[in-house]
């Protein structure tokens, strides 16, 4: 199966996706189109990059993942690189097009790409420009899915650009992570991994904190319904992120996490483990 994936920050209340879809349509006729998201925030590629990442191990090999995020060139000859130029890699077994803007990078995180192209032959049409999406992007895509040697599409390039997040810090007893995405239902999900919760030792009691002191967790659950509707749960989802939400959370029972804890993206998360001997004080036992 032929699958173009689509990721962009166009919104859905105007032409601009129906006018890349039908181009695409237009270049590649067996193709499956895919939405991903076409609601990122304007120029998020932070929230473009964990959409994708955390569904493109539910496609097949050969998947081309297209991402129309702050997509428009910037050609900058003279400054070591600090142009973002119309570009796409090979990882995993699938293909990301996009402008090298440092999306490549929150894709890979640590990880390095199979290979790297530049797009050939994009300042050759100035027009190119006014929806670089489709103009640029798009014919790239289209030509990886039927099969086009990538070599003669663009030419290889060593690095992608670097863009940077926050990422969890760890001192002493204390992880502290960040809100990343607030999801549909309210429910908040941050940077820390399961791995990085386990370096801190297993079966160590811990606390979770938000901003308002007087909610916590103190548990891990395996679903939302550990909990009854309307109380406060912690969870590691499907990508193995920390995820706090409040079971079938409604207007009606306080609304979702983000609402009953006031928190936002980017708003700190804080666990303090208590592992066994660290406690000061007679008192603090009890």
């Amino acid at each position: 199966m032929n699958i173009i994936t689509l990721t962009t920050d166009m919104g859905l209340n105007d032409h601009y996706v129906a006018s890349l879809k039908g181009a695409i349509l237009a270049m590649s006729k067996d193709v499956h189109l895919i939405d991903i998201s076409h609601n990122v925030k304007p120029f998020n590629i932070a929230q473009a990059s964990l959409f994708i990442k955390s569904c493109m191990s539910d496609f097949e090999d050969g998947t081309v993942h297209l991402i129309g995020v702050d997509s428009e060139p910037i050609i900058n000859f003279g400054d070591n690189g600090a142009g973002s130029l119309p570009s796409f890699m090979l990882y995993k077994n699938q293909y990301f097009v996009a402008t090298d803007n440092g999306i490549f990078s929150l894709i890979l995180g640590q990880n390095k790409p199979d290979k790297i192209w530049t797009i050939d032959d994009v300042l050759s049409n100035p027009n190119l420009m006014k929806f670089p999406t489709k103009n640029i992007l798009a014919p790239a895509a289209c030509a990886l899915i039927n099969k086009v040697d990538p070599d003669s599409i663009g030419s290889r390039k060593e690095a992608v650009k670097r863009a940077f997040v926050a990422n969890p810090v760890i001192e002493s007893n204390v992880l502290k992570g960040n809100v990343i995405h607030i999801d549909h239902y309210g429910n908040l999900i941050t940077n820390i991994s399961l791995a990085e919760f386990q370096r801190m030792g297993r079966n160590v009691p811990f606390t979770i904190y938000f901003r308002k002191k007087e909610y916590y967790i103190d548990e891990i659950s395996a679903g939302y319904n550990e909990v009854p509707a309307g109380e406060r749960v912690a969870l590691f989802n499907d990508n193995n992120l920390l995820e706090i939400a409040i079971n079938k959370g409604t207007p009606s029972n306080g609304g979702g996490a983000n609402s009953l804890f006031g928190l936002f993206v980017g708003d700190v998360i804080r666990i303090e483990f208590t592992p066994r001997g660290s406690k000061t004080t007679l008192e603090s036992l009890f």
